[in-house]
C-alpha cells in the first residue's frame, strides 16, 4: 500500500496576491471602460480653408473602433504585471505579522516557553491573536513549571521512605548479633514505612483522579455524605480530644460521588490533623438559593493570608517541620481544589485571626 502524498498547495500570499490582483485588474477594466466609451462619440477637428474670406470650416473624423480596441488591449496588457505586483506587495504587508507569529510559535517549545510574540502596534485582529497566543504560552509555561515542581516533590516524598527502608534493612542484616526480636522489630518498622508509601501513592492517585475530571454525575446529598465520612473519623478525633460539631441540613447537588466524598474526607482529615489538641471542628451543610453549600471550620495555628492559596498546591505545608510528619503529605487541600474545579464549584477559604481555617465549597443545584 503506497503512502498518499499531500497535494501541492499554493501559499497564502500567492492566493491573496491573485485575489488582490484580480480586484485591481477588474477596477482597471472599469476605469478604462468609463474613460473609453465617451471617446467613441468625440470628433476630431481638422481645420480647412473656406472660399469665403474670414471663415474656417472643419471636417470631423470619429475615433475608430480599431484605434480604441488597440489602445484598450495595450492598457490591459500593461495592467496585468502592475496588478500582480501590487497584489503581491499588499498581501506581503498583511501577512508580515502572521509570519512573525508562525516563526515564533514554531521556535517555542517546552524548553523556552518564556518567549513571547509581543506584536505591539497596530492594534488589529492579528495583534489580538498574538495577545491570545501570548496568554496561552504563559499558561503553558505555568503548567509545565507546576508539573516539574510536582514531579520533583513526588520523587522526594517517595524517595525518603525508600531510603529509610533500605537503611533499616542494611543495618539489620549487618548486625551479626541480631536475634528474632530485633528482626521482628525491623520488620514492623519496614511495614510502617511501606504503609507510609502506600498512603502516599493512594493520595497521588486520588489527586490524579480528581484532576482527570468528573466521569459520572449522580444526584447526592452533601449532608448524607458528610455523615458517612464522620462515622470513620470520630475515633481519631476523640484520640486528640477534638470535638466534631455537626450542623447538617439537606444540601442536594449533582456530581461524582467518589470525588465528592474524597473532597469531604480530605477537608475533615485536614481539620483534625492540623488542629490543636482539644480543639473543635464545625461541619455545616445547607442549601442557599441555587447552591448546595459545605462549610468546615477548624481551630489550629494562625495562617497568614498570603499563605492560604499556597496550601492548595501539591506538597505544600504551613511550616517546614511538617515535612517530617507521617500523618500528612501536603496533598489533601490540593485534592480538594482539584475536585472543586472538576465540579465547577466555588471554593472560598479564610483564616480566622484566632487561628485555623474555614473552607466553604458551593456546588450548583442539580437543576442548574
Amino acid at each position: 500500500m503506497t503512502e498518499s502524498r499531500p497535494l501541492p498547495r499554493r501559499s497564502l500570499q500567492t492566493r491573496l496576491a491573485l485575489f488582490y490582483a484580480a480586484g485591481i485588474y477588474v477596477a482597471g477594466i472599469v476605469v478604462l471602460a468609463v474613460v473609453t466609451v465617451p471617446l467613441v462619440g468625440v470628433q476630431s477637428t481638422v481645420p480647412a480653408r473656406s472660399s469665403a474670406p474670414g471663415t474656417i470650416t472643419g471636417t470631423g473624423h470619429g475615433i475608430g473602433p480599431h484605434q480604441l480596441l488597440l489602445g484598450s488591449a495595450l492598457a490591459l496588457a500593461v495592467l496585468i504585471p502592475i496588478a500582480l505586483a501590487g497584489g503581491w506587495f499588499v498581501a506581503g504587508r498583511f501577512l508580515s505579522p502572521l509570519r512573525s507569529i508562525t516563526a515564533t510559535a514554531a521556535a517555542i517549545s517546552a524548553g523556552n516557553l518564556h518567549q513571547r510574540l509581543s506584536l505591539g502596534e497596530p492594534a488589529d485582529e492579528l495583534t489580538e491573536l498574538g495577545g491570545i497566543l501570548d496568554d496561552l504560552f504563559a499558561r503553558l509555561q505555568a503548567s509545565f513549571d507546576a508539573q516539574r515542581h510536582f514531579v520533583a516533590n513526588a520523587s522526594h516524598e517517595l524517595r525518603t521512605p525508600l531510603a529509610g527502608l533500605r537503611t533499616l534493612l542494611e543495618v539489620t542484616l549487618a548486625d551479626p548479633d541480631a536475634d528474632a526480636g530485633t528482626l521482628r522489630s525491623a520488620c514492623q518498622e519496614a511495614l510502617a514505612l511501606g504503609e507510609h508509601q502506600e498512603r502516599l501513592v493512594q493520595a497521588l492517585l486520588a489527586l490524579a483522579t480528581s484532576e482527570r475530571g468528573v466521569t459520572r454525575c449522580d444526584t447526592l446529598d452533601l449532608a448524607r455524605v458528610v455523615r458517612g465520612v464522620l462515622a470513620s473519623r470520630r475515633d481519631p478525633a476523640a484520640e486528640k480530644g477534638i470535638d466534631l460539631a455537626e450542623h447538617l441540613t439537606p444540601a442536594v447537588t449533582a456530581g461524582d460521588p467518589g470525588l465528592v466524598e474524597s473532597l469531604i474526607a480530605n477537608l475533615i482529615d485536614n481539620a483534625i490533623r492540623h488542629n490543636h489538641p482539644g480543639g473543635r471542628v464545625e461541619i455545616a451543610t445547607q442549601t442557599s438559593g441555587a447552591q448546595a453549600t459545605l462549610t468546615i471550620t477548624n481551630g489550629g495555628p494562625v495562617i497568614p493570608d498570603d499563605q492560604i492559596q499556597r496550601l492548595f498546591q501539591p506538597f505544600q505545608r504551613l511550616a517546614p517541620d511538617r515535612n517530617s510528619r507521617r500523618d500528612g503529605y501536603g496533598l489533601g487541600l490540593a485534592i480538594v481544589k482539584a475536585v472543586a474545579q472538576a465540579h465547577h464549584a466555588t471554593l472560598t477559604t479564610t483564616a480566622p485571626p484566632e487561628g485555623g481555617l474555614a473552607v466553604t465549597v458551593r456546588f450548583a443545584h442539580p437543576s442548574h
